[in-house]
This record gives structure tokens, sequence and C-alpha cells, in this order.
């Protein structure tokens, strides 16, 4: 159990998508992984992930110039002092954003090490129980034609889940018109026996995401993800206030500072943190029990596989989210990882995340 960090790598894998792919606020024009791989002197390796889609080289020197020579000769269970020092070692230029990213990618290295010298999945670890979690099948972009977004709804259902969320905030928010159209076509088209959320991301000013919510009542909307700019609390506040559609939101808060602030502004109902961006578990254990006492339910935006042990842990989670977009990188990064079968995914009993990298793939992808 006496293991130390001998070295850190870290790759990037990216994969373009197609011309003109875009929500509501912005184009999407590749998507990929940023890889952390944390080796002992007794060779074993805990993997960390967080998203390489925006300044995935960034990310990648803070590690390896900044956070890596600070755990060289470490033990890969103080992730509660590395985190700590970490935090405050970049606290001057990275509260949020990518140095955060970089932190939440070693801290789940770090835990993935933990459950690997234990010879426990990170569920078990954290107290939890081995449990199928209901999924979510996520896509539906702003950019599709009516035909092409009825067309991925009428998929997803096909493909089993129950529940699926698409995009609103057609040119850039400002055809309310056009979004409530798309979601009748959609609810028409999927029936009422299918979970239907849309996503706005942070498209509209609170009266107008208001007035779309309201208008959008009739087509048993089930959640609202991000109708305003995520750093508008008090616009949140007033959604929430002023329609009965649940409101999800938390991706891009970092911190459980963020989330603390979300919840006293009662500017939440589906608690959405990321543990890619958010700190890593270290700092999402501290979120969820913040949820747990706000009485919130914790809905993690994407990253399935790694949020899929904190839903084995925690019991306010409700559900977890596939996203089309990144099928093909994850398919391509984890070998046999599991996969959603009829909108429902189980955790692996496998020691820590429970994933395997393709180092082929990611060897080839970084060559250069």
């Amino acid at each position: 159990m006496n293991q130390n960090i001998k070295k850190i790598e870290v790759s990037l894998v990216a994969s373009p998508v197609r011309s003109g792919f875009q929500d509501a606020t912005r184009k999407v024009e590749t998507v990929g992984l940023c890889i952390v791989e944390v080796t002992t002197d007794q060779g074993l390796t805990g993997i960390g992930v967080t998203y390489h889609e925006v300044g995935g080289e960034a990310i990648k020197s803070l590690i390896d110039g900044y956070y890596a020579p600070k755990l060289v000769g470490r033990s890969p269970f103080e992730t509660e002092v590395i985190w700590e020092e970490l935090f405050h070692y970049a606290r001057g230029v990275g509260r949020k954003g990518l140095a955060f990213c970089a932190l939440s990618a070693v801290d789940i290295a770090l835990w993935d090490l933990k459950g690997k010298i234990l010879g426990m999945p990170l569920y078990r670890l954290m107290g939890g129980t081995k449990r199928n979690i209901p999924i979510y099948a996520s896509g539906g972009w702003t950019s599709y034609s009516d035909e092409e977004l009825v067309e991925e709804a009428v998929e997803m259902v096909a493909r089993g889940y129950r529940a699926i969320k698409l995009k609103v905030g057609v040119n850039g928010g400002r055809d309310i018109q056009a979004d409530v159209r798309r979601c009748r076509k959609v609810r028409e088209a999927i029936g009422s026996d299918i979970e239907f959320m849309v996503d706005a991301n942070n498209a509209f000013h609170a009266a107008d995401a208001v007035r779309l919510a309201n208008r959008l009542r009739e087509y048993e909307i089930s959640m609202f993800e991000e109708p305003v700019f995520a750093d508008d609390i008090p616009g949140l506040a007033k959604f929430a206030a002023s329609t009965d559609i649940p409101l999800g939101t938390g991706e891009h808060e970092y911190t459980k500072y963020g989330v603390r602030d979300l919840l006293l502004g009662h500017a939440v109902d589906y608690l959405q943190t990321d543990i890619t961006r958010c700190g890593g578990f270290t700092e999402m254990l501290k979120i969820a029990a913040l949820s747990q006492a706000w009485n919130i339910a914790l809905a993690p935006h994407a990253m399935e596989y790694i949020h899929m042990h904190i839903a084995g842990a925690m019991s306010n989670t409700v559900f977890l989210e596939r996203l089309f977009l990144f099928e093909d990188i994850t398919g391509r990064v984890f070998k046999g990882a599991p996969l959603p079968v009829n909108g429902i995914l189980e955790i692996p009993d496998k020691p820590g995340l429970g994933l395997e990298l393709d180092k082929e793939f990611i060897m080839e992808q970084n060559k250069n």
C-alpha cells in the first residue's frame, strides 16, 4: 500500500466535428480529452481526464510544468493535502477555468490510483453500492434543421433512452418562435412517455427565458438547463421563481463556493456540477454534500464514465448525461467501457474508475 508517485504523463486527444455544428452561443469545432496518467514507483497507473475543446495545450503545459513536479515522491492517498496545495499554488490565476480543469484531471487520477491500490471501485471507496444508473441522451444542436432535430430525437428513443435533452436558443436566442416550433415537433415525434429536457447554453436574458419556458410547458419539459448566463445567479433565481419547469445549472461552477452561492440564491433545482471541471472527486464530494444539505437533485454534466462512481455513492444523483457529440472520442480513448442499455448504465466492478485506456490510439494522437 506504501506507494509513491514516480511520474506524470499528459496526453491530448481530439476529434473534429462537422462544419457548422453549434449550440445557441458557440460553434463547436473540436471535441477531445486531456488525459493524465500518474504512475507509482510500483508500476500502478491512475488516469484522470478533463475537456480538450479549447485550451488543451495550456492545461497540458500547466500540469507538466507546474503541478507534476509537486507530485513526484508523494503518496497518492494525500488527495486532500495535494488538492489544497495545488489550489493555493494557482489561486492567483486559476480559481476557475483551465487551471481548475488541470487540477480536476490530476485529482481524478489520484483517486483512480487509490482505488487500484486498494483493489476497490471508487463508488465503494466512497461508501456507495453497485447500482444501475439512468442515463439520458443529449444532443439536438441549434444548427440542425427541424427535420434533423426530430430525426436525432427519434434515434435516441430507438436506442432505448427514456429521457432526452435537446438544444434551444435558435439564432442566439433571438427566435423564440422557432424554439417553440421545434420542441412541439420533437414532442409529437417521441410521444408523451419520453422525458424531454432542453438546454439553452446561456442564451437568454431572464425575462425571455421565462417567456420561452412558459410557452413550452404544454410539451412537458422536465428540465430547462442554463437558460441565462451561468454566472447570473439573480437571473437564474428569477427564472426559477417564474416558471414551474425545473432549473438545471452548475456545469460551469468550479468550486464548492460557486455551488454554495447557487444554493443560497435559490438558483438551481438540478445541480449539474462536472467532476472534470469542479476540482475532481475531492471537491465533488463536498459539493455533493452541499446538494444533500439543500435537498437538491444531483445530475452531473456529461462524462458519465467518471460520474458513474459519484452516482453510485450519492443517493440524490438522479441521472447522468451521455453526450452524443462525445461518443466517438470516448469510444476511442477507453477500451471496453460500459455502454448504456435501454437508458441504464451498469458501473463496472473493477478497481478505481474501472476504465482502460487505448494506449495505441493515444500514442498515435501524440506521436508528433
